[in-house]
C-alpha cells in the first residue's frame, strides 16, 4: 500500500513538473473554483429553511402590506417570495403571527392556514377523518394561544356535533378554553385581548358563534363574560375621564406658569387651585335650518350688490272661485202630502239670492339644510383658578453699602408688597392663557399673599456668613502672602547690603595688606639696593608688581580667584 501511494506521489510529481506555467495556474483556478463551490452549497444545505406564514399566495396588494408592516412592528424576520407568499424563519414565529393577524383581521379572505387534511388516503374513514380534524383544531389552536406573550400555557376542549339532515335539528359547536396567564400580565382585565382570543377560535371553528365560546382562567373565573363587565367597564371609563381631567388641568398650570413666571419669577407664584369642570356626555345634536333662495349671485367685480334674493318660490299653486245665482230657501214636504214648511220659511219663498267664495291655496318652499354634529368627547364646561402672588423682599444697606444686620445675625430686609395694579394685571394674564369665558361661569381669583421664607432666608443667610467667611479669610491669606513678599524683599535687600559691606572691607583689609607688603618690599629694596640680584628674583619681583597692579585695577576678580585657590587646596 505504502509502494502504491510512493508510486502516485511520484507520478504526480512528475506530471506536475512536466506542466509549463498556464497548465499549472489553470488547474490550481479549477481547484479553488471547485472547492468555492462545495463550499457554498454546503453553506447553503445548512442555511435553516423558511417557514410559510399561510399556505396561500396574497393576491390583494394592501392586504400583503398590511402584513409586513406588522411583522416589521414585531420586529419578525421575513421574505416575500416571487408568487407572494410571506416566509418566516420558524413554526414557533409562524404560530406567532398567525394569532396575531387572526386577532386584528389581516388574514385575507380565503387563506387556510392549515392545511392537514388535503391528502385522501382509502384506508380512513370518514368518523376517523373528522377525529383528526378536531384533534389537529385543537392542537393548532392550543399553539396559537401559547404563542401569545401573555398565555403562559392553554387548554382547549371543541365539540363538533355532527351534521344532521334539516338545519333547526343542527346542533351549533362550542369551545371551553382554560388558560394560564404569564406572571404580570393583564389580560384577564383587558377586554381587547379576551376578545382577540374569541375571535382566534371563532375563525379557527366552522361556524363557531362567539356566544358558545368560554374562556376563563385557572381559577374558574369567565373572561368572556362581557356584559358583567359593565361595572369594570364603568370604573375604567371613569379612571380614562379622571386621567384627562388631569393632563389637562397639568396643561393650563403649564400655561399660567409660563404667563407669569417671566413676570413675577416662578417662586413668587403660587397656583392655590386649578380645577376644571368636563362634560364627557355623548351628546348629538340635529338642526334644522331654513334660509332665503339665492335666484341671481352677487358679481364681486362689480362695486355694488347685483344679487337676488326671494324669502322663497311657489312650489304649487291651487284657486277655487265658486258663485252662485237664484232662489232662496225653498223647503216643501214630499208630494201628495200636506206641507211641512213651517210659517216662518213660508215667507221666504219665491226670493232671489247670489253667492259667491273665492280662495287661494298656494305652497312656498325656502332653502332647507340638515345639520348634524356630534359633540367632542369632552367639553370644558367651568374653570376655577386661584393663585397666590408674592412681593419681593430686599435687602438694607447702610451709607457705606455695606449689609444691615440684625441683632440676632441675620440679614435685615425690607419687604414689598405686590400693587393692585399687578394683580390686576396678572388676573388679565391668566384669563388669555385659560381662555376665561365670563358666560360659561368662569371664576379666576389673584390675590396678594406673603409666602413664609423663613426656611429660603435661613439658608440665604448661611450662605451669605460663608461667602463673607470665605473672603475674609482670602483677604487674610492674601495679606499674609504679601507680608511674607515684603519681608523676603526686605531680608534680600539686607543681605545685599551686607554682602557690599563685607565685600567693601575685605577690599580695605586687602588695600591695607597690599600696603604693607609694598612697604616691605621698599624696605627691602633699600637694604639690598647695594647688593646685585639675580636675573630670576628680577623676574618674581616682575610678576609681584603685575598682580598687585592687577588686584589695584580688578579687585573683585582678584578675590574670587583667591578664593578658588583655597578652596582647591
Amino acid at each position: 500500500m505504502n509502494e502504491w501511494l510512493k508510486n502516485v506521489l511520484e507520478r504526480v510529481k512528475n506530471a506536475w513538473g512536466k506542466w509549463s506555467l498556464v497548465q499549472k495556474i489553470i488547474f490550481i483556478s479549477i481547484v479553488v473554483v471547485l472547492v468555492g463551490s462545495l463550499v457554498f452549497l454546503a453553506s447553503l444545505s445548512g442555511a435553516p429553511s423558511m417557514v410559510p406564514l399561510l399556505n396561500k399566495a396574497i393576491t390583494d396588494p394592501q392586504v400583503l402590506e398590511d402584513i409586513t408592516t406588522r411583522l416589521e412592528e414585531e420586529n419578525v424576520p421575513y421574505q416575500v417570495t416571487a408568487d407572494n407568499r410571506i416566509l418566516v424563519s420558524d413554526e414557533k414565529t409562524a404560530r406567532r403571527m398567525r394569532a396575531i393577524l387572526v386577532r386584528e383581521d389581516l388574514v385575507p379572505r380565503g387563506t387556510d392556514p392549515w392545511e392537514l387534511f388535503d391528502i385522501e388516503r382509502w384506508t380512513i374513514t370518514d368518523f376517523e377523518r373528522n377525529v383528526n380534524l378536531r384533534r389537529a383544531i385543537t392542537r393548532t389552536v392550543e399553539e396559537h394561544l401559547k404563542a401569545l406573550d401573555d398565555i403562559d400555557d392553554a387548554s382547549v376542549t371543541l365539540v363538533l356535533p355532527e351534521k344532521a339532515l334539516f338545519a333547526e335539528d343542527q346542533e351549533p359547536p362550542s369551545a371551553s378554553i382554560i388558560i394560564v396567564p404569564k406572571p404580570g400580565s393583564d389580560i384577564t382585565s383587558n377586554r381587547k385581548k379576551i376578545e382577540g382570543i374569541v375571535k382566534l377560535v371563532q375563525f379557527a371553528v366552522e361556524g363557531l358563534d362567539p356566544d358558545y365560546i368560554t374562556i376563563t382562567d385557572q381559577r374558574g373565573v369567565v373572561l368572556n363574560d362581557f356584559e358583567g363587565m359593565e361595572q369594570f367597564d364603568r370604573l375604567e371609563l371613569a379612571r380614562r375621564q379622571l386621567k384627562t381631567k388631569q393632563e389637562l388641568e397639568n396643561e393650563y398650570k403649564k400655561r399660567i406658569l409660563s404667563a407669569l413666571g417671566t413676570v413675577f419669577r416662578s417662586d413668587r407664584v403660587e397656583i392655590v387651585n386649578l380645577d376644571i369642570e368636563l362634560d364627557m356626555s355623548d351628546v348629538e345634536v340635529k338642526t334644522e335650518e331654513h334660509f332665503p333662495i339665492t335666484m341671481k349671485p352677487d358679481n364681486p367685480r362689480t362695486p355694488y350688490d347685483e344679487s337676488e334674493v326671494v324669502p322663497s318660490i311657489t312650489l304649487s299653486k291651487e284657486i277655487q272661485d265658486e258663485k252662485f245665482e237664484g232662489t232662496g230657501f225653498n223647503p216643501e214636504g214630499p208630494p201628495g202630502q200636506e206641507g211641512q214648511t213651517p210659517p216662518a220659511y213660508k215667507d221666504l219663498e219665491g226670493l232671489v239670492g247670489k253667492y259667491s267664495r273665492n280662495s287661494l291655496i298656494q305652497n312656498e318652499v325656502v332653502n332647507t339644510r340638515n345639520i348634524t354634529e356630534r359633540k367632542d368627547p369632552w367639553e370644558i364646561k367651568r374653570i376655577s383658578v386661584a393663585v397666590a402672588l408674592d412681593g419681593v423682599w430686599k435687602w438694607e444697606y447702610n451709607e457705606k453699602g455695606e449689609v444691615v444686620f440684625n441683632p440676632d445675625g441675620s440679614i435685615k430686609r425690607t419687604y414689598l408688597p405686590v400693587s393692585d395694579e399687578d394683580l390686576r394685571k396678572a388676573e388679565e394674564l391668566i384669563k388669555g392663557a385659560v381662555g376665561y369665558k365670563r358666560e360659561r361661569g368662569d371664576l379666576i381669583t389673584v390675590q396678594h399673599i406673603q409666602f413664609d421664607r423663613t426656611l429660603q432666608f435661613a439658608e440665604e443667610d448661611a450662605a451669605f456668613r460663608a461667602r463673607r467667611q470665605l473672603e475674609r479669610t482670602v483677604f487674610y491669606s492674601l495679606l499674609g502672602v504679601a507680608a511674607l513678599l515684603v519681608a523676603f524683599i526686605i531680608f534680600r535687600l539686607i543681605a545685599r547690603e551686607m554682602e557690599r559691606r563685607r565685600r567693601l572691607k575685605e577690599e580695605e583689609l586687602a588695600r591695607q595688606h597690599q600696603a604693607m607688603r609694598e612697604a616691605a618690599l621698599r624696605s627691602a629694596e633699600e637694604e639690598a639696593a647695594a647688593v646685585e640680584m639675580s636675573v630670576e628674583e628680577r623676574a618674581r619681583m616682575e610678576l609681584q608688581e603685575q598682580a598687585i597692579n592687577m588686584a589695584r585695577e580688578h579687585p573683585e576678580e582678584v578675590a574670587q580667584l583667591i578664593r578658588t585657590w583655597l578652596m582647591e587646596e
